[in-house]
């Protein structure tokens, strides 16, 4: 692999580290992985606001189940 190449894939590692670091500090409870999709998503057009809107959503849905599974046992 070319010295370019590595230090491409070094400053997105740092800029992905970063990047996760804010989240933990903004308490988005992204991990890795789900911060990469949504970074992704960003690049490719996706309006930020609604993919976060669409986040709390399904963060809602998935507690609702939860709450309504735990109710029920």
């Amino acid at each position: 692999m070319s010295s370019a190449a590595n230090a491409n894939i070094n400053a997105v590692r740092e800029t992905m580290d970063v990047l996760l670091e804010i989240s933990r500090l903004l308490n988005t409870g992204l991990d890795m992985e789900s911060l990469s999709i949504c970074v992704r998503l960003c690049e490719q057009g996706i309006n930020p606001e609604a993919l976060s809107s669409v986040i709390k959503e399904l963060r809602k849905a998935s507690e609702n189940l939860k709450t309504t599974e735990n109710s029920t046992n």
